[in-house]
């Protein structure tokens, strides 16, 4: 064997990659309904392609457009491994998402944080910037007191992204069965992380929406954002 050969092992895991997203896209077609959860993801990408585009030089605007970048990147690559058949290490991806978005919504009420968190040193970084500090300030701003926020970070912490006993929750094609080494597709289980994502990503189009200023809409990605948010929320909670 030279070292420039591509070992069998991950070729062959490779390739089951692939059968396993034919197999994602089959029940995506199969089902309108997890097709919209995708469109909303693809919408939503589309907006932070735009807010990336926006002709501003400011040092602040350039975070904005950085963390956007990093939403359009995470939401991608959650979408890649669960059609992959990667569900834990997907949702591992979806609190990245989410601990971006209260980032930002902090940065939407108080553009001044932005200057702060650039120049943070560590105990700054800690005492305002860390997520939990961030949750706290964006409750405490909203007047919420059921600790929503925290709850979504802690189900996704467990969940995926920290080895604990529940994380084996993910590991498993069937809720009974036993878990599983490697990549598996499983249609419950896949509607549940597509569902999950397609919310999350209403969040983060929402967020990234708000630095855009009125009248600023690239090849109508913005109203199209808006129209597809409303077919999904029509859809799935009235």
């Amino acid at each position: 064997m030279t070292k420039t050969s591509f070992p069998n092992n991950l070729d062959g895991l490779y390739k089951q990659e692939r059968i396993l997203r034919e197999k994602a896209i089959a029940i995506f077609q199969s089902k309108p309904k997890l097709s919209l959860h995708l469109h909303v993801i693809e919408r939503a990408m589309s907006l932070a392609m735009i807010v990336v585009d926006y002709p501003d030089g400011d040092e602040d605007f350039k975070v904005v457009k950085m963390l956007s970048i990093r939403m359009f990147n995470a939401l991608a690559a959650s979408l890649t491994l669960m059609s992959s058949g990667y569900h834990q290490n997907s949702c591992m991806v979806m609190r990245d998402i989410i601990e971006t978005v209260f980032l930002m919504d902090l940065f939407k009420t108080d553009h001044t944080a932005i200057e702060r968190w650039r120049f943070a040193d560590k105990k700054t970084q800690r005492e305002e910037f860390s997520p939990a500090a961030v949750r706290k300030a964006l409750d405490e701003r909203d007047g919420i007191y059921t600790k929503k926020r925290a709850e979504a970070y802690k189900m996704f912490s467990e969940l995926a992204s920290h080895p604990n006993m529940h994380s084996q929750h993910m590991l498993r094609p069937e809720e009974s069965g036993d878990i599983v080494t490697g990549p598996f597709m499983e249609e419950t289980t896949l509607e549940a992380g597509v569902s999950e994502l397609g919310r999350i990503a209403i969040q983060a189009g929402e967020i990234m929406n708000t630095f855009l200023p009125e009248g600023w809409d690239l090849d109508d990605v913005r109203a199209s954002f808006a129209l597809i948010k409303n077919e999904w929320i029509e859809t799935f909670y009235r």
